[in-house]
């Protein structure tokens, strides 16, 4: 399934570089060229609207879920203080990183699009002229009911920060809302993998589109940024790895040796969350404790995505660059603070991050209509980030293991032939 997804991106790929080059060179009326291309540019709009309509829901129950377990039964210990440590640490890096080096690099700023008269933005959504005061008065909520009409992401945080940690506190009485929070997890999650089916419609349409309008040369810019965030994630893998090596010592050679299928897994089906049962298996036999391994991986999948958080602050700001949009330091740190705490409902499906890019883009006035740029390479930069999501959470668990003393000798698997005969 998930090679045939890859063949059917990459086809969606060529066929829409194919669509928009013969429409840019037979097309010479601009007028005609600028239709041809909004025809196109409506199956990525389609897409876009689905991406919105799952937003609200499946950040609320994302981020209750997690949050109510993380209460449950003390787990918010000595153990729990060093994990969250490392996670807030690893964030922080992952999303300086990310932005640090898309400002550097600068791989959207020669595109020089047009922002569109009447964006798509979502209504109420934080204008950036607003004051601090202004803005920290709207980040709570008057109605949930209103902030999940209207996709204000920091708003419905908030009310999930609280409605998680009230379903922790009242424990066994809440058993029953926590479970029916959990199942419209579930639900979200396999809604998200159904709209992202329509991932090769909206790459063929936004390639086609942008390749009629802006003419070949646009492939350079997509190298750039394909480039850009592989070299980035290389970095991101440089650091993670130091990082263990200051913790764990020379072992963190076989660490990195020990979860590689697991890595080439995520890598290869886009998706860190299809890697998580080999994962947890490699990092028993390399010597975590299982009772570590078991607390530290699945929360790292809800709160330590390294790989899609650097994309966030990388995507969100290639899209203000090739719009021409100038943000200030000032608003850089918001939009860590707030990709912070968004990026905590990533869930490990593909393309989830384009669901919390979707929800940042209006707080700045950044036309969403960007998405539709990052939509057309999304697949193969969603491979890298699922695999440095499995580094980043395996290297967490062996860090927090060792601070416990409780990273034993690796042995080695279980073979067939070692089983005894029936």
């Amino acid at each position: 399934m998930s090679r045939q997804f890859t063949l059917f991106i990459l086809l969606g790929m060529v066929l829409g570089i194919v669509a928009g080059a013969l429409c840019n060179v037979t097309i010479h009326d601009p007028a005609q060229l600028k239709d041809a291309a909004g025809y196109f540019s409506l199956i990525t709009d389609i897409f876009l609207r689905l991406i919105k309509m799952i937003i609200a829901p499946l950040v609320f129950a994302t981020l209750v879920s997690g949050i109510a377990h993380m209460g449950d039964g003390k787990a918010i210990g000595r153990i729990g203080a060093k994990t969250i440590g490392w996670f807030l640490l690893a964030s922080i890096t992952s999303l300086v990183l990310g932005m640090g080096m898309v400002t550097l690099l600068h791989p959207g700023s020669g595109l020089h699009l047009a922002i569109p008269a009447a964006p798509v933005a979502a209504a109420g959504g934080v204008q950036s002229t607003l004051s601090l005061k202004d803005f920290l008065a709207h980040v709570f909520p008057s109605s949930v009911v209103d902030a999940m009409a209207k996709n204000e992401i920091l708003q419905i945080v908030v009310f999930s920060v609280f409605a998680g940690t009230a379903i922790a506190a009242v424990g066994e009485k809440a058993a029953g809302l926590l479970s029916l929070v959990e199942q419209l997890a579930q639900v979200m999650l396999k809604m998200t993998n159904y709209v992202m089916r329509f991932a090769p419609f909206a790459v063929f349409a936004a390639l086609a589109s942008t390749v009629a309008t802006q003419g070949l040369g646009i492939l350079t810019t997509y190298a750039a940024f394909v480039g850009g965030f592989y070299g980035s994630l290389a970095i991101l893998w440089a650091l993670l790895i130091l990082a263990g090596f200051l913790v764990v010592g020379r072992r963190i050679g076989g660490l990195i040796g020990a979860i590689r299928p697991p890595m080439l897994l995520a890598f290869s089906t886009a998706s860190s969350e299809a890697a998580y049962p080999r994962t947890l298996e490699e990092l028993e036999l390399f010597g975590v404790s299982k009772r570590i391994a078991s607390f530290v991986l699945p929360l790292g999948y809800s709160f330590n995505l390294d790989g899609s958080m650097m994309y966030t602050t990388f995507a969100t700001l290639f899209i203000a660059q090739a719009y021409g949009i100038d943000l200030s330091w000032g608003q850089k740190a918001t939009m860590l603070l707030i990709l912070m705490v968004t990026s905590k409902g990533i869930a490990g499906v593909p393309r989830a991050s384009l669901v919390v890019i979707a929800a940042t883009l209006p707080t700045f006035k950044i036309p969403e209509a960007g998405l539709a740029l990052i939509i057309a390479v999304d697949h193969f930069l969603d491979m890298g980030r699922s695999a440095t999501n499995v580094i980043g959470n395996s290297v967490a668990a062996a860090a927090v293991a060792r601070w416990e003393r409780e990273l034993g000798p690796a042995r080695p698997a279980l073979d067939v032939a070692d089983l005894p005969a029936v």
